[in-house]
């Protein structure tokens, strides 16, 4: 039955809040300040205020950021120098490379040359000592022969001899050959000394290039090392540049998301502005009212008439707006609801207040229907609705209440400011 009546008294209290919507000259009656419009004011500033610290946050990690890109294009310009360097170096190298691997390809054919010339010096002296050792057989044969028939040839000189001056012939003969014997000895003695120094002293000289063959090989190894080394210097500093500009891109992508981010945050920050501006101008407006009201024309509780319904009605808004505050918060909210029936800015009636548009936040939500359903009020609210309907007031002449916001100043009771 309480349900039956619940939803009879909102179905009248739906015609009455549209019958008191229009006025004698059929102008909508002007919107007051509710707690909704307090509430939105409070989400407003609190959403602009995150979205300042995220615009901040973005802007030092854009910073951050750019210092990052700039930091790896200095790198980037470093390595750039430094495998220049390099590349210099080794053009270098290669030239030392090139002139030590002339140096010794020529070093290899004067070897080849030497050890020609060796091979052949070695051919002279063996034909030299053999033509040496025939000739000094030879020598000494006639020699033999001479002394051993000594008396032979004395005698057939002088037997066969016709003259004295074909023996002297003869004599000189044998003396000039024994001469000459002699003398190509030793001029074969002298071929065999020289052509020996010969061989010693291209020994020597090859001995000398294979030496300087030793040193040049080492430092084109050297060489030949630098530059493996160097190019893989190279090498590297290129996989680095390539990586560090890679590495460069990401930064300069994620710099750019920061600065769309950013400019997202700076068009939020500018329509949250707007809102904030737009709900502070019609929170003064509000507040311009209430103070209105405080010097308005009040009338007493005892000319008010209550219809049927009134305090059931009272009693689920109180509910709604102040369930869970204690017993004071209850009779305050109530007391809000009559000082705006007693005051002349406002509806007469209590069904004309609370359903007043945009006033009461459960109203627009549809949990004052759904409470008026379902009977929701509890005793206390019952007794907090009798007590302002009885013209019992905690907070004087207040028309209004909210959460508390900073700059609001009023009757604080429980988690309420009332003003």
């Amino acid at each position: 039955m309480k349900r039956y009546w619940g939803r009879c008294l909102k179905l009248l209290t739906l015609g009455l809040s549209l019958t008191l919507c229009i006025n004698a000259g059929g102008a909508p009656v002007k919107v007051h300040a509710t707690e909704e419009t307090k509430k939105a004011l409070e989400e407003a500033k609190d959403k602009l205020s995150k979205t300042k610290d995220q615009l901040s946050e973005t802007k030092d990690q854009l910073s951050e950021t750019k210092d990052q890109l700039d930091d790896k294009k200095e790198d980037i310009s470093t390595m750039h120098k430094e495998k220049s360097v390099l590349e210099n170096k080794l053009s270098d190298l290669n030239d030392q490379l090139s002139e030590v691997s002339s140096n010794l390809s020529d070093l290899e054919d004067q070897i080849d040359k030497k050890e020609d010339e060796i091979t052949l010096t070695q051919e002279e002296l063996a034909q030299a000592i053999i033509t040496r050792d025939e000739q000094y057989a030879a020598m000494k044969k006639r020699v033999m022969f001479i002394y051993e028939k000594q008396n032979f040839m004395l005698h057939d000189m002088l037997a066969n001899v016709g003259s004295f001056a074909n023996f002297l012939n003869h004599t000189n003969y044998v003396a000039s050959l024994s001469a000459y014997d002699r003398k190509m000895l030793e001029q074969y003695k002298e071929t065999c000394v020289n052509i020996d120094a010969k061989e010693k002293e291209l020994q020597s000289e090859k001995t000398q290039l294979d030496e300087y063959k030793v040193e040049v090989k080492a430092e084109q190894s050297r060489v030949s090392g630098l530059v493996s080394k160097t190019s893989g210097s190279i090498n590297e500093y290129k996989q680095n540049i390539s990586n560090a500009e890679s590495e460069a891109k990401d930064i300069e992508n994620q710099a750019r998301e920061y600065e769309d981010q950013a400019k997202e945050y700076e068009a939020q920050m500018e329509s949250q502005n707007a809102d904030v501006k737009a709900l502070e101008a019609k929170l003064a407006e509000e507040i311009r009212l209430s103070k209105l009201a405080a010097k308005s024309k009040w009338r007493n509780i005892s000319e008010v008439t209550f219809a049927e319904g009134d305090r059931y009605l009272l009693a689920n808004l109180i509910y709604c707006e102040a369930g869970a505050e204690p017993y004071e918060g209850k009779v305050a909210v109530g007391a809000v609801v009559i000082n705006r029936v007693l005051s002349s800015v406002y509806p007469d009636t209590v069904v004309g207040v609370i359903y007043q548009s945009g006033q009461f936040s459960p109203v627009g939500s549809g949990r004052l229907a759904l409470a008026l359903a379902n009977g929701s009020a509890t005793e206390a609210c019952y007794q907090a609705a009798d007590a302002a309907m009885s013209g019992a007031t905690n907070v004087g002449n207040c028309v209004y209440f909210r959460t508390p916001i900073p700059g609001l100043s009023g009757i604080n009771i429980g988690g309420h400011v009332f003003y």
